[in-house]
């Protein structure tokens, strides 16, 4: 097995410490998933007013006011002139890319022993990316919406731990490894497109440090939380080290367990179709977009803008990245020598269908998983259920 199946016995795993687990989940039973209510977390009318304030500020600053300020007009203007065909091309990327997300997630962090269904899936993934903009939680409520609905399913924590760590690593493999290859192609000529250091090999030899250094914690050794643990055992006092000794085994379990995956794409399909496919299909949003407008750019191009940009999602304390991935997307591409006024309007309309629009179903399936859960609690919790076929199972 590649991942650890502390699912259904007793130990120092089993429930400790249930009192850090997300709000509501305070177990009153012997089982993750026996909780007093279903603990779904709540919107909050504070959070929500400084949520949708923030966001109108920064929609209403990058799309409205720096365009006129730099001189190039109304980006919601230039909408109008978008093709509808390519546009209709653009949600169906957008479509795709999310039944791509949904495939990696049900394959990783589902797997063989926690069979959910493609719409349990759904609810918990659509949920999370509607959190993720809408829960006061320094961005990171898709996150805690998805470890509390595994945990409502009966998973233990340390395997919601190890499985949402592979999950993340798996589905950012391709990030940083799609930098490198295309800027050096970029730079080397092998695409056409910019060949400028800056926008090229700067961007892949940071890709290659990020990609060295997070691969390098598969090399913390297995039995790290033993050692940690004994050595806090000797000396009173680091008795802090203890508490801490599960993280490190955890994310390099995690790790593990995705480069596994990644080495064994035919017993583990679904994973890595899935992984590939969400950025490729995210790319083809990006794409179809400059097409509505009818702007040529090179595919190389493409990519690395689309990367490039993207790094922008990871400023803190800005709900999904919103306005700052808008911001990198635009500049990247300015940068490439494209147009202001007409990036504007490729980046609005590729947020529009990649992000804005599917926020109302994001919502819906929120509710729609507080439903779900609470079946769980009369009718079995997932964890109970039949193993599927594996699909991350690798056999020695």
């Amino acid at each position: 097995m590649l991942i650890s199946q502390k699912m259904k016995g007793g130990g120092e795993d089993h429930l400790a410490g249930e009192a850090d687990l997300p709000t509501g989940e305070a177990g009153n039973g012997d089982r993750p998933g026996a909780v007093a209510g279903d603990g779904l977390p709540t919107f909050t009318v504070r959070g929500t007013v400084q949520t949708v304030l923030l966001i109108t500020v920064l929609v209403v600053g990058i799309y409205f006011f720096v365009p006129k300020l730099v001189g190039v007009g109304d980006a919601i203007e230039t909408l109008g002139e978008a093709a509808p065909i390519w546009v209709a091309v653009a949600i169906g990327f957008g479509i795709a890319s999310f039944v791509t997300y949904i495939a990696l997630f049900r394959a990783v962090v589902g797997g063989d022993v926690f069979p959910i269904s493609w719409r349990e899936a759904y609810e918990i993934n659509m949920a999370g990316f509607a959190a993720t903009l809408l829960f006061s939680a320094g961005g990171a409520g898709g996150v805690v919406l998805t470890y509390w609905a595994l945990r409502q399913g009966g998973m233990e924590r340390r395997d919601v731990g190890t499985r949402m760590v592979a999950f993340i690593v798996l589905h950012y493999l391709f990030y940083p490894l799609a930098i490198v290859v295309f800027g050096i192609l970029l730079r080397t000529g092998v695409l056409s497109g910019s060949t400028v250091v800056s926008l090229t090999i700067v961007p892949a030899a940071i890709a290659g440090i990020v990609m060295i250094v997070g691969l390098a914690i598969a090399l913390v050794p297995a039995d790290i939380e033993r050692r940690i643990r004994e050595y806090s055992d000797r000396r009173p006092s680091a008795k802090y080290l203890a508490r801490l000794a599960t993280v490190p085994a955890t994310l390099a379990e995690g790790v593990r367990v995705a480069l596994r995956l990644v080495a064994h794409p035919t017993r583990a399909g679904l994973a890595v179709l899935g992984a590939v496919g969400f950025w490729a299909a995210n790319i083809g949003i990006l794409w179809a977009s400059f097409k509505a407008l009818g702007i040529a750019v090179p595919f190389g191009v493409v990519v690395m803008g689309f990367f490039i940009g993207m790094a922008a999602n990871l400023i803190p304390f800005v709900p999904a990245g919103v306005g700052a991935v808008d911001a990198g997307m635009i500049g990247t591409f300015v940068l490439f020598g494209f147009p202001e006024a007409e990036v504007f309007a490729a980046i609005l309309i590729y947020r529009l269908v990649a992000f804005w629009l599917p926020i109302p179903l994001g919502v819906v399936a929120f509710f729609q998983l507080r439903g779900t859960v609470r079946g769980w609690k009369t009718e079995g919790l997932p964890i109970d259920r039949t193993p599927q076929r594996s699909l991350i199972r690798h056999e020695a």
